[in-house]
């Protein structure tokens, strides 16, 4: 039973939630900060069982979705779909499955996280097919997990705001440059599958030129956050320790050498999301 549990989430690879989860924290703990909600625990939990739900579905959908290409790929023929340890309809079962939760948990969130709720799904689920068809797809996964501090927000207040608007962005940037970092492992396997990327159509050395550029536009937005006048010196500690981690993730990576591209892509990634969420939020709830 254990080792089945460890092989659905090594199917998903569960871990790589902590690139989202702490933004969405972000999101929910400026709504209460706003003065147009309170905290409430029965949200919160809800907040955190939809971003569960929603990044399940996701991966496991596109686990589905490429089992084919995964099966012809190296690096990824070990994955549990093409290996043989997870069946495919298992797989589109648990997608099924994970939506359907999703749904109901933004029903009890409130009426306008119920009717987005679709809207997430597209972009989330869409994502797998994008890479069919243009060298964009980095940024529908980036536009994907950028829905979670939004969502958050709008789980308590049922509004929209600049600044959660702003950290959306942020995380669009930050999410859409890593994942051209990650893609940089499958250039040449895309390039012989007719599948799209950033590294296939631009090339490595300028494939990572984009994601410097779009790291340091992310970077510019967190700091530029300081000045909206609502938080203090602790998040601009959180701010830098951000910035520090993003510009180290590139010196890791070279176009020649990609041998240090998980530790860029999630070591790296996974300690700035957390660094910044336990700074940001200490600002929020103990300045």
């Amino acid at each position: 039973m254990l080792k089945t549990i460890n092989n659905y989430l090594s199917l998903i690879k569960f871990s790589h939630t902590i690139f989202a989860l702490p933004f969405a924290i972000i999101g929910f703990s400026l709504a209460i900060q706003s003065g147009k909600a309170q905290f409430s625990w029965e949200k919160f939990v809800l907040v955190i069982l939809c971003m569960i739900f929603a990044r399940t579905a996701a991966m496991a959908f596109n686990r589905y979705i490429d089992r084919k290409f995964d099966g012809k790929n190296p690096r990824t023929a070990v994955r549990e779909i093409p290996a043989g340890v997870i069946s495919p309809n298992a797989a589109l079962i648990m997608v099924v499955l994970c939506c359907v939760a999703f749904i109901v948990c933004t029903f009890f969130i409130n009426t306008l996280c119920l009717y987005l709720s679709p809207v997430a799904l597209l972009v989330i689920l869409g994502y797998s097919y994008t890479k069919r068809f243009t060298p964009l797809c980095h940024l529908v996964l980036g536009a994907g997990l950028a829905l979670a501090p939004i969502g958050a927000y709008i789980a308590l207040t049922e509004e929209f705001d600049l600044i959660p608007v702003l950290l959306s962005v942020i995380v669009f940037l930050w999410v859409s440059g890593f994942d051209i970092i990650y893609a940089l492992q499958d250039d040449e396997f895309d390039k012989s599958q007719n599948l799209k990327s950033i590294p296939v159509f631009l090339g490595r050395k300028n494939a990572l030129r984009l994601s410097e550029f779009l790291h340091f536009i992310a970077a510019c937005l967190v700091l530029a956050g300081y000045f909206s006048g609502l938080f203090g010196w602790l998040y601009i500690m959180g701010a830098i320790g951000f910035t520090g981690l993003l510009i180290y993730q590139h010196t890791l990576v070279k176009p020649d050498d990609l041998s240090k591209v998980t530790l860029a892509f999630g070591t790296t990634n996974g300690i700035a999301s957390v660094l910044f969420c336990g700074f940001v939020c200490a600002d929020i709830f103990l300045m």
